[in-house]
């Protein structure tokens, strides 16, 4: 399992949310390229990108900065979601050197859409599976479904696709621990690979998930944490490639 540094950018800027909550940023650095150099530079093995700004607009707005930290991380994966609502979208997003791209809104409102995506890039499609109560949520958080996480997941067992994000949108940015229990469900539902997202603070949070024994759980997505110092990045992926975590 890996630590994966969030870089979430809005107006430009490097920031985090509380609970997705648009107003409610915390500002990280000014230029999120940089940061994805500092993020490397101490070990990161993947980078997980947001363009806060697409998410909330329905379309993308920062391709330009993500297209620069793809440039930079060279070999390190590079995932990215937020606003990407077409095929297109996508392909633009993976011509440009990124190495996975996150559809959520539009893969929960139209499964086709979601199953084309997946068929077309095969290991190239994440599932951004946002959750709040345990029904899924889309439209930058804002819209809560009537459908659970828990069937969202189930229904994309056979899709080819990379992996499922699964956050809890209630613990997001708010220091408050992982929900390791639900990330244990998605990932038993779906049978696919789940990368843990939500409420990240230190490490116990990581032992947490390593104690689920789940081969299928590829890494846990830290961002408040890391900016605010709660989280060491090198001891805690030093502590994840322990054996004894």
């Amino acid at each position: 399992m890996i630590l994966i540094p969030a870089i979430d950018i809005q107006g430009g800027r490097c920031v985090q949310l509380r609970q997705g909550l648009k107003h409610s940023a915390s500002v990280y650095g000014d230029d999120p390229v940089a940061m994805a150099q500092r993020w490397i530079g101490l070990g990161a093995r993947r980078l997980h990108v947001v363009d806060l700004d697409g998410a909330f607009a329905g379309t993308r707005v920062s391709a330009e900065l993500v297209r620069g930290i793809a440039s930079v991380a060279g070999e390190v994966p590079v995932q990215v979601g937020g606003g990407i609502r077409t095929l297109e979208e996508i392909e633009s997003y993976l011509d440009s050197g990124v190495s996975q791209v996150i559809v959520g809104t539009r893969a929960i409102e139209d499964p086709a859409f979601l199953h084309a995506a997946a068929a077309r890039f095969p290991d190239r499609v994440i599932l951004g599976l946002d959750a709040r109560a345990g029904r899924a949520a889309t439209a930058a958080w804002d819209a809560t479904s009537d459908t659970s996480a828990l069937d969202v997941a189930g229904g994309v067992s056979e899709l080819a696709l990379f992996a499922i994000v699964f956050t809890d949108i209630e613990r997001d940015g708010m220091l408050s621990g992982i929900n390791a229990d639900a990330t244990a469900a998605i990932a038993r539902a779906s049978g696919l690979p789940v990368i843990a997202s939500g409420g990240v603070r230190d490490e116990d949070d990581l032992r947490r998930l390593r104690m689920l024994h789940l081969d299928r759980l590829l890494g846990v997505i830290a961002g408040s944490a890391l900016y605010e110092g709660t989280l060491d990045f090198t001891a805690a992926q030093a502590l994840l490639d322990s054996a004894d975590a």
